[in-house]
């Protein structure tokens, strides 16, 4: 049965022995994983705050948006690293994460039709925070109790 499977995916032992080692980061050391989880993670970090900085000059919302956003991924990729890649799909589609991961991925994308494409500056700019918000809220349901923790944080400014 299993043969049949792979004669009618088109894929030889070899290749899907590659494809099963690519989807399971496991297969890789763990210094492996570690070392591309920093690079993908400290290049994302970069990216971010070098948009931020072009922000300021004259037209730079757009290499703002396209840096801020493109930092964003590279940071969240990073995890993949360390889980694998389907293991973090999964993980991003729970229910807990759902919200959160909908809406970042909404804001990666609105943010860079609202700078190419639509050229609306405040938009981009909105899109972006909804990115930093978003992306803060699901990193937050790695950890236990955190977004409870916020929660209370912020009903205690608010009343």
């Amino acid at each position: 049965m299993e043969k049949l499977r792979r004669v009618l995916s088109g894929q030889d032992d070899e290749e899907q022995g590659l494809t099963a080692q690519v989807l399971d980061a496991s297969s890789l050391s763990f210094n492996t994983r570690l070392k591309w989880f920093a690079i993908c993670f400290v290049s994302g970090v970069f990216f971010s705050i070098l948009g931020t900085g072009l922000l300021w000059l004259p037209g730079g919302i757009k290499l703002f948006a396209v840096f801020y956003t493109l930092g964003n991924i590279a940071a969240l990729a990073s995890t993949c690293f360390l889980m694998g890649p389907v293991k973090q799909l999964k993980k991003m589609f729970e229910t807990t994460r759902l919200l959160a991961t909908i809406v970042m991925l909404l804001c990666f994308i609105l943010t860079l039709c609202a700078a190419l494409w639509w050229h609306k500056k405040g938009l981009a700019l909105l899109f972006c925070i909804l990115q930093f918000l978003s992306m803060t809220w699901y990193s937050l349901s790695y950890i236990p109790y955190a977004r409870d923790a916020v929660i209370k944080c912020c009903s205690s400014f608010l009343s």
